[in-house]
């Protein structure tokens, strides 16, 4: 099958790519990048410039206005399967990952059976490739059913191909078991990915403590929380030389910590979603709206500034969305009952658009970093670029659109969206996997 991007904005800072240019597309694979409007080049000439064969029966697709990156990926979502299909599963996880313009994603443990061992690693990659919409790459769990006991079997998870290892939803509260962990993952090259919550600082908690908890007659979740335990954990990670990757970040003094870290030239890297980023506990109101209600919590104005910030200045190395779909149901609860979690995948590159590159906070080069790039390096997995030779792996971005966030424009299973009710800027207009579109103008291929 061979296709001819045209006219787009190609934007691609590994190869030093920024330039309205003409993708070529035979089957699975990048043919060539060239300046736009070589329209001769389709007609069956063979040149030095890569193009060889005859492109006169290409499917000619018009760019113009807008924005082709490398196919985004997120390293941090829950897709829900095994267990909780009622919240989502691979499949319509996958159509929500294929409509937010990613083409990998990096599933959490935390289903039913937790994914604590190598047959359900297996079984996520294989159910993955059966719906064919993303590349899926499962994480373990750190300990055997999320309990924070006793280490999962994670040499054999990863050998069947667990990218890294989380208790995801829980802070592992033994700080001899997170040196532990944090020993053997080395010996696979894996991150431990931390959700960094002190129990016995958090306790019942369920928005941040403060102004708005006090207003509201909630438990706060204090932001020490986060902090002491990021802080625990650098130092394990000198202790053992292991990686620690902080996921969903959210207050000032831990991106402090993150980068006192960096500093000191440990293999600490960190994550931001964009409900962190862009929302803050003031969205909260006496109405309790729980599709507001995270873990972490959505924190002061102060601490979304302080993200920003480092996402700006290379603090804050992926932003990813913690993806966590809830059923109807389950959300219509008193706040303190409700689950925690938001779903994320078809909003995160139009709420980075609208909240950090159309500000002009950061470009389209460092959006490639955060959203596509730094994450594969992180896990290790081999890079997505937009040169000849490339898989076809394409995000097409539509500035000029817009991404209303209501239920008719969802393809994930639930709508607990943060940004539910709002018309974030730009659109994602098409994803591509190995040369072929998932999702197109408004339709997801299955």
């Amino acid at each position: 099958m061979l296709k001819i991007l045209e006219g787009a904005r190609v934007v691609d800072p590994q190869v030093g790519l920024d330039a309205v240019a003409d993708i070529y597309v035979r089957d699975a694979r990048i043919v060539a990048v060239l300046p736009a409007g070589g329209a001769a080049r389709a007609s069956g000439a063979a040149g030095n410039d890569g193009v060889v064969g005859d492109w006169s029966d290409a499917e000619r697709v018009g760019l113009h206005g807008k924005v082709v990156l490398p196919g985004l990926f997120d390293m941090h979502v829950h897709f829900r399967e095994p267990g909780q299909e009622h919240k989502e599963d691979i499949l319509t996880g996958s159509r929500a990952a294929a409509r937010g313009g990613f083409t990998g994603v990096a599933t959490m443990a935390n289903t039913n059976p937790v994914i604590d061992n190598a047959k359900l690693i297996e079984r996520q990659i294989e159910r993955g490739a059966e719906v064919g919409l993303v590349d899926i790459y499962p994480i373990g769990a750190v300990t055997k059913g999320l309990a924070g006991e006793e280490l999962a079997e994670m040499g054999e998870m990863a050998e069947a191909g667990a990218v890294a290892f989380s208790d995801d939803g829980h802070g592992i509260q033994h700080g001899g078991l997170m040196r532990l962990a944090l020993d053997y993952a080395k010996v696979w090259d894996r991150p431990i990915i931390t959700h960094s919550q002190d129990n016995a600082l958090v306790g019942s908690g369920v928005v941040n403590e403060g102004v708005v908890s006090t207003r509201l007659g909630l438990a706060g979740w204090p932001a020490q929380g986060e902090v002491a335990q990021i802080l625990r954990d650098v130092e394990l990670v000198k202790l053992t030389g292991g990686r620690m990757h902080v996921a969903h970040i959210s207050t000032a003094a831990g991106v402090a910590a993150v980068r006192e870290a960096k500093g000191a030239g440990l293999d600490v890297t960190a994550e931001a979603t964009p409900h962190h980023l862009f929302l803050t506990e003031d969205d909260i109101t006496t109405e309790y709206e729980t599709y507001l209600k995270v873990n972490p919590p959505l924190r002061a104005r102060g601490d979304a500034e302080a993200l920003a910030d480092a996402v700006v200045d290379g603090t804050i190395d992926v932003i990813s969305t913690d993806h966590a779909p809830h059923a109807a149901h389950e959300k219509d609860l008193e706040f303190e009952n409700a689950p925690f979690g938001m779903i994320g995948l078809e909003t995160s590159l139009p709420a980075v658009f609208t909240g950090l590159v159309e500000p002009g906070r950061i470009g389209w080069d460092r959006v490639v970093e955060l959203m596509a790039a730094r994450p594969r390096q992180i896990l290790r997995l081999a890079p997505q670029k937009v040169e000849a030779g490339a898989e076809a792996n394409l995000c097409v971005f539509d500035p000029a659109g817009t991404t209303p966030v209501d239920r008719e424009h969802l393809a994930s299973k639930s709508a607990n969206s943060g940004f539910w009710g709002r018309v974030l800027h730009g659109n994602v207009w098409g994803t591509l996997l190995r040369g072929e579109f998932t999702y197109r103008e408004g339709e997801v291929a299955k």
